[in-house]
């Protein structure tokens, strides 16, 4: 699901750059990675959290991914010669993924899942791609924030099959994933670091 002008306007922000760089930060001290690996982000915006996980994880390869192609020409413009020479933009599917299947030591998710009207095949999609111990990085809002009686009428999610900590978390596992670490607000959302089992 594309964004619509308010979350457009909330993930292309400034600020939205500085809590992303918080929380990669967080991220690797919850599953520190070896340099030199290969990742995709998948709903990549603009390309700022691609650039944060190049300086912060330091991969060979970011394979980022948008299904909006107004975001991937953002993207094209965003990066740095030098970072586009380390970063792959895709314009596509999270729930069918153009990537092979196994290839990947990682995948990071900023705020992407909870925009997928089918997200558990996408949770499927995300462990194909992996490595047995890939990694999966996720931040993801909880109902409660983003449907609430204020939010509803300004942001565009889908409206059926939302999930809650509970739902997440066996889906998780139903997907082949073992959450390893997380910091979660139950009523809000969860940052955590998952590996493919």
């Amino acid at each position: 699901m594309k964004l619509n002008w308010a979350e457009r306007w909330a993930v292309n922000n400034p600020l939205r750059i500085v809590e992303q760089r918080i929380e990669l930060r967080r991220l690797r001290q919850m599953l520190p990675l070896k340099p030199g690996f290969v990742a995709l982000e998948i709903g990549c915006g603009r390309g700022a959290g691609a650039r944060i996980i190049l300086k912060e994880f330091q991969p060979f390869h970011i394979h980022a991914l948008d299904l909006d192609i107004e975001m991937i020409v953002k993207a094209q413009r965003y990066l740095s010669s030098e970072e586009k020479q380390e970063v792959s933009l895709l314009a596509g599917d999270v729930t069918f993924l153009p990537i092979k299947t196994g290839s990947l030591d990682a995948v990071f998710g900023f705020g992407v899942l909870h925009h997928i009207p089918d997200w558990r095949l996408a949770l499927a999609e995300i462990a194909r791609v992996l490595k047995p111990q890939g990694a999966y990085f996720l931040e993801e809002l909880y109902p409660s924030l983003y449907q609430n009686f204020v939010t509803k009428h300004i942001l565009l999610h889908p409206k059926e099959d939302r999930f809650n900590h509970e739902d997440l978390k066996h889906a998780l596992i139903q997907a082949g994933f073992e959450l390893r670490n997380s910091i979660e607000c139950k009523k809000l959302g969860i940052l955590g670091a998952a590996v493919k089992v």
